[in-house]
């Protein structure tokens, strides 16, 4: 069985030495794993947030585009297109905006960033604020929820976007799912050991710093920009301390084991500063070299780039369309032509379905669960000690009398004479809890 994993691609600016080393690689590498569904997509609606230069975002995505497949990446194995050459991500984008509660969004971490340097400059709180930069966890769900996306590698600062994804997704599954789980809800990946490079000056490789290496520069250039990293000034003949060295890291990311130990002695033995860049350039234009040819062929034949694209295109919408067709018909965006039942019928009949259901456990015990219409369990009772005093309980719940509901924490329990008799699962929050006990509410009111 697979596990379908989904990378977005930020498209503006142009690739250096830390991306390469930090997300291209492992995820390329990723991609080659015959037990992951790779789906890797230019973020090109996402750019616009945060760039208004039309020229600057088509040299990007054409860029970024040409830079993954030059460096590996097999569109035959992974999906690989652009957002913006997938319609239906939209248009989810707006029925997920008609069930993501503001209060949410007000706490995205960018949104709040820009607010509070507002409110430190005195200025309005939500001056220069674009619904873009509001909506953007809204967008990045409708990314992950249109491919059912089942883990999502992200930096640290990704984080909150993954579980604002989970709880639009879980909101609109109660909401329109009758019991079934449209979307599937994703899993944030963490890579702990995400290769991080120091830039020219030894501060992470930056451009927000302007001490990048390029990673399909000419062959001068990448000579040039090695040429200019810091070292200290021990002298030739000196010992280097390789830890201590920027140039040393930077040589580690791209080397081998016997290469690193080799170079390490080397450093420790004097080896001249002048001659220790000459040997990372070497490393890199060995490793970069036959990449940077394929860039350079791809960049030239912009048509070809474009191609690849929209096969990618076509074979991500083969999931989308008809799955937004079933969420369109799920919130009721459907054809006059299909017998439409009259809302509160549909709602009762679910109801009606609701079940008890009465077992014996391990121990000797009786119990009962109750299911929804779709099966999904809303309470599991106690364990009594005959079957006699479960069936009396049973009724109870079932008789119409006042339900004693008591929320704890993600939890919700019912009570009765002052007794704790039965449990929900856990919920992944307050809303869904508040959400189920509505659920259960009405399911003990309608049974028959």
């Amino acid at each position: 069985m697979t596990t379908r994993i989904l990378t977005g691609i930020t498209t503006t600016g142009t690739p250096h030495l830390g991306n390469y080393a930090g997300a291209i690689r492992p995820a390329i590498a990723a991609s080659r794993d015959p037990q992951m569904d790779s789906f890797y997509f230019l973020a090109d609606y996402h750019a616009l947030i945060k760039c208004d230069d039309p020229s600057r975002i088509q040299r990007s995505r054409l860029e970024i585009a040409a830079t993954w497949l030059a460096l590996g990446l097999d569109t035959d194995k992974a999906t690989f297109y652009r957002q913006s050459d997938i319609p239906e991500i939209p248009e989810l984008c707006w029925l997920l905006t008609c069930v993501a509660g503001k209060g949410l969004l007000n706490r995205a971490h960018a949104y709040k960033a820009s607010v509070d340097k507002n409110v430190e400059q005195g200025e309005d709180p939500d001056a220069g604020v674009t619904m873009g930069l509001f909506s953007y966890p809204v967008l990045m769900a409708a990314d992950i929820l249109m491919f059912n996306a089942q883990k999502v590698p992200v930096g640290r600062d990704q984080i909150q976007h993954v579980e604002m994804a989970r709880d639009i997704g879980q909101r609109f599954n109660h909401l329109f799912g009758k019991g079934k789980d449209l979307f599937v809800l994703p899993e944030v990946v963490i890579e702990e050991e995400v290769a991080t490079l120091p830039g020219l000056d030894g501060r992470k490789m930056s451009k927000s710093y302007d001490n990048t290496i390029p990673l399909f520069g000419s062959a001068k250039q990448l000579k040039e920009a090695v040429a200019r990293i810091v070292t200290d000034s021990r002298a030739p003949g000196e010992p280097k301390d390789a830890e201590g060295s920027h140039l040393f890291t930077l040589y580690q990311a791209f080397a081998n084991q016997a290469q690193q130990a080799e170079f390490r002695a080397e450093l420790e033995g004097g080896l001249a500063w002048g001659e220790a860049k000459n040997r990372l350039y070497q490393l890199l234009e060995d490793t970069l070299g036959e990449a940077r040819e394929r860039y350079n062929a791809l960049i030239a034949r912009p048509a070809d780039l474009e191609d690849i694209l929209l096969a990618g295109a076509a074979k991500a919408r083969k999931i989308a369309t008809p799955f937004l067709g079933e969420l369109r018909e799920a919130v009721g965006l459907r054809s006059f032509r299909e017998q439409v039942q009259i809302a509160t019928g549909e709602k009762k009949k679910a109801a009606k379905s609701a079940r008890f259901v009465s077992f014996r456990d391990e121990d000797g015990s009786f119990r009962f669960r109750l299911l929804d219409a779709d099966g999904e369990q809303l309470l599991l009772s106690k364990s009594f000690a005959d079957g006699k005093s479960a069936g009396m309980i049973n009724k109870r719940l079932q008789s119409g009398e006042p339900l004693d509901v008591r929320a704890e924490g993600q939890v919700f329990s019912v009570w009765v004479d002052g007794e704790s008799v039965a449990s929900s699962p856990e919920f992944a929050d307050g809303q869904a809890l508040e959400d189920a006990i509505a659920r259960l509410r009405e399911a003990l009111a309608l049974q028959e």
